[in-house]
C-alpha cells in the first residue's frame, strides 16, 4: 500500500520519496511548493500541489490512493526566522499537523512518521543528547515541533494511531545530483554561496573549549536519514511498536573548522574563513547519541564528512548550471 509524503518536493522530503521508491514502496506527494521544487518529484509519483492545512484535499488524497501511512515532513523549518515569524511558523507546523492528523483520522490511516527536530532540545546542559534529555526549545520553530510531537501522542492515545517522531540534527549532503539543499539559512548552502561569489565564509568564535576552538555540531547525511524513515514506516505498517521519539545523530560531531577544511579539499577553492566573535548562546558542543535509532530503525552513519561535502557540492554546482541555462 501507498505512503503519503507531505513536503515531498523539498530537500529532505524528496530524499525520503526516493528511499521509498528504492525500497519498492509506492508513494504520493503533497507539497505547496512554497520552498520545494516540482522537479524534485519523480514523474511517476502522483503529485498534489496543496497546502497541508487544506484538510479535505489531504483526506481525499489519502482515500483515493488507499494510503497506509503518512511521513509528515512538510513544515516551516527556519529556526532563526521563526522568531520574527511565529504565526507563520505555528500555522505551518502546528495547525498543519492538526490538519494532517484530522485527515488521517477521517480516512482511517493508522500510521505516521513525523519529521521533528533537534531544536526541541534548545541548548541542552549535556554534551551528548539522548532521547531522555530534557526538552527546552528556544524558538517558535523548536516549540512548534515539540507541540507537533505532543499532538501526535495525544491523537495516538485517542485513536490508536501508530507513530514515531524522528529528531534530526544537521542534515547535509545529497543522495542524487538533482536534489539540492536550497535553504538560504543552512550552513552548507551559505558557505557554497560564499565560495561561488568569491567571498569569505564566516566562523563565529574560535576560542571554544573544543579540539580546534570552533563549535562542534552533529552533521548527518540526508540519504542516511531517509533510509530510517522507510524502516520506521515498514515497522509501523507491520503493527510493531516503536519508541515515540528517536534521535538521528552521529554520536561524535564535527567542528565548524573541520567543515571548512573539508570544503576546501573538495572544492579546490580557497576557503579561508573570517573569524568573528562568538554568537550569544552558542554552546561549544551539541552531539546526539543515535544508538536507539540504530537498534530499531536502521539508523547508521554511512557517509564520511568528505562524502557529505562532495555530494552537496556536486548537487549545488548542478543546480547553479541549471539556473544559468
Amino acid at each position: 500500500m501507498t505512503w503519503l509524503v507531505t513536503g515531498g518536493a523539498g530537500y529532505i522530503g524528496s530524499h525520503v520519496v526516493q528511499a521509498f521508491l528504492e525500497a519498492g514502496l509506492p508513494v504520493v506527494v503533497v507539497d505547496d511548493l512554497s520552498t520545494g521544487h516540482r522537479s524534485f518529484v519523480p514523474a511517476e509519483v502522483p503529485f498534489i500541489q496543496a497546502d497541508i492545512n487544506d484538510t479535505p484535499v489531504l483526506t481525499g488524497t489519502l482515500r483515493e490512493h488507499e494510503v497506509a501511512g503518512i511521513v509528515h515532513v512538510a513544515g516551516f523549518k527556519y529556526a532563526g526566522v521563526s522568531v520574527q515569524e511565529p504565526l507563520q511558523t505555528y500555522r505551518a507546523n502546528v495547525s498543519g499537523t492538526v490538519s494532517v492528523l484530522q485527515a488521517a483520522r477521517d480516512a482511517g490511516v493508522p500510521n505516521l512518521v513525523f519529521s521533528s527536530s533537534a531544536a526541541t532540545y534548545g541548548t541542552p546542559q549535556t554534551e551528548t543528547v539522548t532521547e531522555d534529555t530534557a526538552t527546552g526549545p528556544e524558538s517558535p520553530y523548536g516549540e512548534s515541533k515539540l507541540i507537533g510531537e505532543w499532538l501526535i501522542a495525544d491523537e495516538a492515545r485517542a485513536t490508536g494511531l501508530r507513530h514515531t517522531s524522528l529528531r534530526y540534527f544537521n542534515v547535509v549532503g545529497s543522495g542524487y545530483p538533482h536534489l539540492v539543499d536550497t535553504s538560504p539559512h543552512n550552513l552548507f548552502p551559505l558557505v557554497f554561496d560564499a565560495i561561488l561569489d568569491g567571498r569569505q565564509p564566516t566562523i563565529f568564535g574560535d576560542d571554544y573549549p573544543t579540539p580546534d576552538g570552533t563549535c562542534v555540531r552533529d552533521y548527518i547525511h540526508v540519504s542516511d536519514l531517509a533510509v530510517s524513515h522507510v524502516s520506521a514506516a515498514r515497522r509501523l505498517q507491520a503493527g510493531e511498536e516503536l519508541a515515540p521519539v528517536y534521535n538521528l545523530g552521529s554520536g561524535d560531531g564535527t567542528s565548524v573548522r573541520q567543515i571548512m577544511d573539508a570544503m576546501a579539499a573538495v572544492t579546490g577553492r580557497d576557503v579561508a574563513p573570517q573569524i568573528k566573535d562568538r554568537r550569544p548562546g552558542d554552546p561549544p558542543r551539541i552531539v546526539a547519541e543515535g544508538a536507539l535509532a540504530a537498534r530499531d530503525i536502521d539508523w547508521a552513519m554511512r557517509h564520511s564528512l568528505e562524502q557529505m561535502v562532495e555530494s552537496a557540492w556536486t548537487a549545488r554546482q548542478r543546480w547553479q548550471d541549471r539556473a544559468q541555462d
